[in-house]
């Protein structure tokens, strides 16, 4: 189906967002702090990087490390250590495929700064696998897919859980499609479409409304019809992680090179005003160092 530009400022997108105005700004959400203050703090990117990928999420406690011999991970990078963990199943938080109640997997995780492994026996885990295919033995998504538990991290991978279970659950944003700037009848309208990339082809699109007088207004709609579902995504959820860690700081020169100046003046404006809104993306730049902090 065609999507559709609007072109008329009373549409029941300007309806929405109009009504934003008397609305009070969405506050961040809050992140509890750490149940463990010996286990750092992981962001809300951190989590969601592997949530979205894992097909079992479990909550467990290491109850023996056994480090791999380095002469059989020859490319592993010097600051890693590969471990062969046993767990006890707490909690299956995610997942369909039968789970023991001990469990076996191999990770990487950051030695200590005397080279040695780090001491993470006893330690509350999650961790983010691939599926089952042994009930006893578990593939991590990544070889560091395991993050110390603490409150903050649990609620945040409920959170996740939930908004994934939704049958339209935010898809991957991966980059910037078609846009189109159009300008109101009196000086100072106008509105603002982009149509946005996804990993699944499902539609994505901003729209950014000026009227003469107001502050402007912004929504992202997950669909194909911008209508009345169209809002802004409160952060620390899936829609604002999509949308802050997916998408690139600018638009790209390519997709403004058929516009006019005064148009792609306009629309790269208004792309600026959607990325300040959401906030810089708060992936971790080593996220496996957060993985389980080193117990003393």
């Amino acid at each position: 189906m065609q999507r559709r530009l609007c072109h008329v400022f009373m549409t029941p997108l300007a309806i929405v967002l109009a009504s934003l105005a008397a609305m009070p700004a969405t506050a961040q959400s809050a992140n509890p702090a750490s149940a463990n203050p010996a286990i750092p703090e992981s962001s809300y990117a951190d989590v969601a990087d592997l949530a979205v990928t894992a097909n079992t999420i479990i909550d467990a406690r290491i109850r023996r490390v056994s480090p791999v011999p380095p002469e059989t991970v020859p490319n592993l990078p010097p600051q890693l250590v590969r471990l062969y963990v046993e767990a006890e199943v707490n909690t299956v938080l995610f997942g369909r495929d039968p789970v023991a109640r001990r469990v076996g997997f191999l990770v990487d995780q950051p030695r200590r700064a005397d080279g040695r492994a780090p001491r993470i026996k006893g330690t509350r885990v999650l961790l983010f696998a691939r599926p089952v295919t042994q009930s006893n033995r578990l593939l991590l998504i990544t070889p560091s897919a395991m993050l110390g538990w603490d409150a903050a991290r649990d609620a945040t991978v409920r959170s996740i859980i939930g908004e994934l279970a939704r049958t339209a659950a935010p898809p991957r944003v991966t980059g910037v499609g078609q846009l189109f700037h159009v300008p109101g009848s009196i000086p100072g309208e106008s509105e603002t479409q982009i149509f946005l990339r996804t990993e699944s082809g499902d539609p994505v699109s901003l729209s950014i409304l000026r009227r003469p007088g107001e502050s402007p207004r912004w929504a992202v709609a997950f669909g194909e019809i911008v209508d009345e579902s169209a809002t802004v995504p409160q952060r620390r959820t899936l829609g604002w992680y999509r949308l802050a860690c997916g998408l690139p700081a600018e638009l790209p020169p390519a997709s403004l090179a058929a516009m006019p100046g005064a148009d792609a003046r306009a629309a790269a404006e208004d792309y600026a005003l959607v990325m300040r809104a959401l906030g810089s993306c708060d992936r971790s730049a080593n996220p496996a160092v957060l993985a389980v902090a080193p117990q003393r």
